[in-house]
């Protein structure tokens, strides 16, 4: 019997969608005497390369049939996989059975992920589902003491060195880390395909759950050094730091990854064609936001808004970087520019920061697309709808004797979404189409108003101004005041109008309270918490 150890290759099993890289890897295997049996569109590819290939058809004496769904689902090639050549009766049944060994399975399964990406009718996605592969797969995989099993053509490539340097064998090491991984690879589709079926059945809360992606990179660590960490691409298709390019810098944290996207997701909910949106983020919270038709300004006055934190932190915006903004931009210490595209000389000009990582995603992603958020508890997963509440300024209610100006009704409904963005309990003062003071992560709404007030009165002597911008702002609260203690705090900062989401058993009291100061305050009906 052959050494646990090094198993010779000397059959191999092929039949994969994606075709890349085929024949020159074929040409390898057939160069080091293996066999290759193969099906269909693989097979043909194979035949009119010149490449020696069995069909799968005359080893199991029955024809691929009902448009390909049965070709590989058959004693004779589960038999081959699963066979242990160290079991006297596996050999037996093999032998009585014609049932050949194959040592090596290379599958990639049918393009399931990129069909739904593509927005393919329901027919067309269910026809991607992949049956044979998948039950391969895992056949081989659980017989990897003797069978080597490859997803992809890097596997491929990996049992190629190793038999051409291991006089045609491969090793055990190899060969469970294969397994390994391709578990985890029919693990990830079969939870696009099951979450693919919930959505379609509009299914929010399926008895299982299960969530899979694949490798994008694995980072040096996670939040602390202490701690392994990778980034993982899903199924759902959403332009962001997933899809983005790096342009240039070194690599990126795993805090610079978490940063980046909070404040790309922030950016995009301004819409692009209608204003210049730039977001600064820090420790995953927004310290500076701004709004205004010229991007290099919108910058400009987000910096302002808070510049001490901004130093070391995350620029997001939602248009096309310009060199004028990008010569601003370089000014201080900024660890990560995202945004959706530049030009190339902005691109000269960040280059001469090659620190400064810069990721160019594409597109924006739709605030408005569902998707599902995951976060671990000991032993589960929470898992729920994203946050893509809006308001209409149809919506709001106003409650108090005075209505909001036009100019403070912009800058509520601006604030309003900014305060979706910040860690609860969360207050937001804007003036003029920019973040005034934001206050974030406090165990009381009071606490967060008057550190939103602190932020703003430190900026003011930063910038050297006569006093901080929430005089004369506008104050946004993710949620509503449980007292009238937080409004009275944003009245004594300055703002002049308030947009929350009622609701308070004290609503009467805060109304009051703000009548008597002459604010205005709408009601959203809707609240923003975010943990």
């Amino acid at each position: 019997m052959p050494d646990l150890d090094l198993v010779p290759l000397r059959r191999a099993l092929i039949s994969v969608s994606d075709k890349t890289g085929l024949i020159e890897r074929a040409q390898r295997l057939a160069a080091a005497d293996v066999e290759i049996l193969s099906t269909g569109g693989t097979l043909k590819a194979l035949h009119d390369a010149g490449i020696a290939a069995l069909d799968v058809a005359e080893v199991t004496a029955f024809p691929e049939m009902m448009d390909g769904r049965l070709k590989t689902l058959h004693p004779r090639v589960h038999g081959g996989l699963l066979g242990r050549r160290n079991n006297e009766q596996d050999v037996t049944d093999m032998a009585q059975h014609a049932i050949p060994a194959i040592d090596l399975l290379y599958v990639n399964l049918y393009p399931f992920e990129d069909t739904v990406a593509k927005g393919a009718e329901y027919a067309t996605c269910v026809e991607n589902i992949d049956i044979g592969g998948p039950a391969m797969i895992r056949a081989a995989a659980k017989n990897h003491a003797w069978v080597a099993v490859c997803v992809d053509g890097e596997d491929l490539d990996e049992v190629l060195d190793a038999i051409e340097a291991q006089a045609g064998s491969t090793s055990l090491d190899l060969r469970k880390r294969l397994a390994a991984k391709s578990y985890g690879r029919t693990a990830a589709y079969d939870a696009a395909i099951s979450n693919w079926f919930a959505d379609s059945l509009d299914i929010p809360t399926p008895s299982y759950r299960a969530f899979g992606g694949h490798l994008l990179q694995p980072l040096r660590y996670g939040e602390n050094p202490h701690q392994a960490a990778a980034l993982y691409r899903t199924s759902e298709i959403r332009p962001g730091i997933t899809t983005a390019r790096q342009m240039q810098g070194k690599a990126l944290s795993f805090n610079n990854l978490a940063d980046a996207d909070a404040a790309f997701e922030l950016a995009a909910e301004f819409d692009p064609e209608s204003t210049a949106a730039v977001v600064i983020v820090k420790h995953a919270n927004p310290c500076g936001v701004a709004l205004h038709d010229k991007l290099t300004t919108a910058y400009e006055n987000a910096l302002t808004a808070d510049p001490v934190s901004a130093f070391g932190g995350i620029v997001a915006m939602n248009r096309k970087l310009d060199a004028e903004t990008a010569n601003e931009v370089v000014r201080i210490f900024t660890e990560v520019v995202v945004a959706p595209d530049a030009d190339e000389d902005a691109l000269a000009i960040l280059s001469a920061k090659p620190n400064l990582r810069v990721l160019l995603t594409g597109a924006l992603p739709d605030p408005d697309q569902t998707g599902w958020l995951v976060k671990t508890v000991a032993g589960g997963l929470l898992v729920q709808e994203r946050d893509t509440g809006r308001v209409l300024p149809s919506e709001l209610k106003t409650v108090t004797k005075r209505a909001p100006t036009e100019q403070e009704l912009t800058d509520l409904l601006f604030a309003w979404k900014v305060v979706k963005h910040v860690k609860s309990n969360a207050i937001v003062y804007v003036r003029g189409g920019a973040t005034a003071g934001i206050g974030m992560g406090q165990t009381s709404r009071l606490e967060a108003a008057r550190l939103a007030l602190s932020k703003a009165e430190a900026t003011a002597v930063e910038n050297e101004w006569d006093g901080p911008h929430t005089q004369g702002s506008v104050c946004a609260s993710d949620a509503f005041f449980p007292f009238a203690d937080g409004l009275k705090a944003a009245i004594e900062a300055g703002a002049t109008a308030i947009i929350q989401p009622g609701g308070s058993i004290r609503d009467d009291e805060v109304i009051a309270a703000a009548d008597e100061a002459g604010l205005a305050m709408v009601f959203t009906g809707m609240r923003h918490f975010r943990h």
